[in-house]
């Protein structure tokens, strides 16, 4: 549904994005990952027709966005950042404002509008005026602006910024739900938002991809890394450490009296050479794996240039 081959923009001697590729498909929803400057903003522009590339190619349900921006844009939902509301219209007046700019008209337009009230989980703030409704429900409301018209594709730009953890959270759940439907790319630089929405994540650093996969293949452990919890006296425990692995190979952190967490570091068969030490010392293991990377680990190293 989104297909971005080649995208360069440049702004004189300034590269904002480079030679971007990726897609989007239906059903799924992609997070668009990087710090600031990295040039979230800048693609974004790029993908609503907003502002044209200085090469490369955008087709939204296969049509190229420059070619025919007016058919493609009507696949198109976008809620930018700090969406630009009308404090002294009522949820619904504002609605039917924005069916009526897609070339809706009379029931049509009230059909719609309804319609994506009640799919963002806003219809019970269509009577309020937009200025008296609270932070949370002004961003269901900037969503539910998106979703007029049901299109395919949806473009969310910061979509919690500035809300508390619960709504932060109500938010979440209502961009998950409409995911399921449609093809959807959320810009943030938060870790969690991707994390709590998104099945993959595309991670830009000054205006290239520096990483995309689906969360669990960036998460892929580091080879040779791994987790053990167990229990033991801590001084048998660290004797049978110490017949296996080489010093300073494993840390050693205690979570209660006499249960312990052992992170550990090696070639990959050092794991198992632990376990067999510590099961023929009586150890009893509650748990061993190999060590999955935090989200965070693994973004902090794209964006510093490192593997």
């Amino acid at each position: 549904m989104i297909e971005v081959l080649h995208l360069t923009r440049t702004f004189g001697a300034v590269v904002a994005v480079s030679n971007l590729s990726f897609s989007v498909k239906p059903g799924e929803a992609v997070g668009l990952l990087g710090p600031n400057g990295a040039g979230k903003t800048t693609t974004f522009r790029l993908l609503t027709g907003s502002l044209g590339p200085s090469s490369g190619e955008i087709r939204i349900m296969g049509r190229p966005i420059t070619g025919d921006p007016l058919e493609a844009r009507r696949h198109i939902g976008y809620m930018p950042e700090n969406a630009p509301l009308y404090p002294e219209m009522t949820a619904a007046e504002y609605l039917y404002f924005r069916a009526e700019l897609t070339g809706l008209r009379g029931e049509q337009r009230r059909r719609a509008s309804r319609q994506a009230a009640e799919e963002a989980h806003a219809a019970s703030a269509l009577g309020t005026m937009i200025g008296h409704l609270s932070k949370g429900f002004r961003q269901r409301v900037a969503l539910a602006a998106a979703l007029i018209g049901r299109p395919p594709v949806l473009l969310l730009d910061e979509p919690t910024a500035g809300l508390d953890p619960n709504q932060v959270e109500q938010v979440r759940a209502l961009v998950r739900e409409v995911a399921k439907e449609r093809a959807v790319l959320l810009s943030t630089h938060v870790l969690s938002e991707i994390e709590a929405t998104c099945q993959r994540a595309i991670v830009l650093s000054k205006g290239k991809i520096v990483l995309q996969g689906n969360l669990e293949e960036l998460r892929r452990p580091p080879e040779g890394e791994y987790v053990l919890t167990v229990r033991a006296a801590r001084a048998e425990l660290e004797a049978a450490v110490a017949l296996a692995v080489q010093p300073g190979r494993v840390d050693l952190v205690s979570l209660d009296e006499e249960r312990f967490e052992l992170t550990g570091h090696g070639d990959p068969g050092a794991m198992n050479r632990l376990l067999g030490t510590l099961l023929e010392r009586g150890v009893h293991i509650e748990e061993a794996a190999p060590r999955r990377a935090a989200l965070s680990e693994v973004f902090q190293a794209a964006t510093r240039g490192e593997t």
